[in-house]
């Protein structure tokens, strides 16, 4: 997974969950009127929100409500998108066979037919068409920020221009599902350390600069710039340069447990930078402009992130495959099912189109909340770090998932 917060976001400015984009939440105003999307949706079929005592106290998309979208054959998929989605598909088929879908839409056995049908698709553009049905969560606006694969300058020895330790996942770092102790905490997870007899945070950014664990957890890497490994952290992946001009792929491992503050958004409410400055490169423009500063307000985001070197393809993202760049999306779990096809209509051309989600993101939390994945490289970087996109939001179900959900609702009390 991405520990992700959407490049334009973070700096404003998540993720599941990879220089780097900062990413952060959805802008305090609400998105303007969707565009209209591309086809008539129907309105015969309409699931609303489950408000039951049953239910748990986090919401899903179950929860949120469903309707319909357009018909699929609607959208205007091109060839070149659909070959790409159904490649990313077919790799996330074995994840979406075996895994819980904690959004209340769909069960594994739903995408089975579809699975089997993309082994041997070969009118790709079809293969969407025929094997799914579009639906809108809640309001359907969405809200989509992108990410990208950073490659800054490390070594993997310290010496005098690399001084920045890339840390493994330390063994004291506990995580504890609360909903092994209550039901109503189902979901919740908490990281932390033992102390004594007590279980306490995991020591925070600042803390661990100071030293903290210093000489007591492995590192795998140092970088050279604290800065650029700062919003490396950000996107959760990312690749190191070493002096002989080989690569060292790193991906996530683990955090700290302690929450993610968006320096973006610390800066623009403190009047430090203004609003043509929130960009990635505006940003670390100004804390290299004020060094003292700008070590503070990092260490004001107390989340800090720790590194396993990945072998092969990345960056890895949710599912445990590897997220390729225009086809991979985060989203939160609870309002799409890891491996889902989404189509995005949104005010930003580039990002508009067939993705499937395959990553999820610290950041990336609610319905319609996406995080759109670009690859490795300059281009990657421009687009991620200025995407900030707004629209409509569609997820493409198997057949029959809206029939089955309103069946399901009919049928409660």
């Amino acid at each position: 997974m991405k520990f992700g917060f959407g490049l334009a976001a973070a700096l404003t400015l998540s993720a599941c969950a990879g220089g780097i984009v900062p990413r952060v939440g959805p802008p305090t105003t609400r998105p303007g009127p969707l565009k209209p999307g591309p086809g008539p949706a129907p309105t015969t079929t309409s699931i609303k929100p489950d408000t039951s005592s049953a239910t748990t106290s986090r919401a899903t998309a179950q929860l949120t409500g469903v309707v319909a979208g357009p018909q699929v054959a609607t959208f205007p998929i091109t060839p070149d998108q659909a070959a790409r989605a159904l490649t990313a598909f077919r790799l996330g088929c074995p994840g979406l066979l075996r895994r819980v879908d904690k959004s209340g839409l769909t069960q594994a056995d739903d995408w089975a037919p579809a699975c089997a049908a993309a082994e041997t698709a070969t009118d790709t553009r079809r293969f969407f068409i025929d094997q799914f049905e579009a639906i809108q969560v809640g309001s359907g606006q969405s809200y989509a920020t992108g990410y990208y694969e950073p490659e800054i300058q490390g070594s993997r020895t310290r010496d005098a221009a690399n001084q920045v330790p890339v840390y493994a996942k330390p063994d004291d770092l506990v995580e504890i599902d609360l909903g092994t102790f209550t039901e109503t905490l189902k979901g919740r997870l908490i990281s932390g350390r033992v102390s004594g007899l007590k279980f306490v945070p995991y020591y925070d950014r600042g803390e661990i600069d100071d030293g903290a664990i210093a000489g007591q957890v492995p590192v795998i890497a140092w970088a050279a710039d604290p800065i650029e490994f700062f919003f490396l952290q950000i996107q959760g992946s990312g690749r190191l340069k070493l002096a002989d001009g080989s690569v060292m792929r790193i991906g996530y491992a683990g955090q700290n447990g302690r929450d993610y503050a968006s320096i973006g958004a610390l800066m623009r409410d403190r009047g430090l930078v203004v609003p043509g400055q929130l960009s990635m490169q505006g940003i670390m423009a100004w804390l290299r402009a004020n060094p003292e500063q700008g070590r503070a307000i990092m260490r004001e985001n107390q989340s800090f992130v720790f590194f396993r070197e990945i072998m092969g393809e990345g960056p890895i993202g949710a599912l445990g495959i590897p997220v390729t760049g225009r086809v991979s999306v985060a989203a939160d779990p609870l309002f799409v099912p890891l491996g889902a096809p989404m189509w995005l209509d949104l005010d930003r051309p580039e990002a508009s189109g067939l993705w499937i989600a395959q990553d999820t993101g610290g950041a990336i939390k609610g319905a319609n909340r996406v995080d759109t994945f670009w690859g490795a490289g300059d281009e990657a970087r421009r687009i991620a770090g200025g995407m900030s996109g707004r629209g409509a939001a569609y997820i493409l179900v198997p057949r029959g998932t809206l029939a089955r959900l309103g069946d399901a609702a009919h049928s409660q009390p």
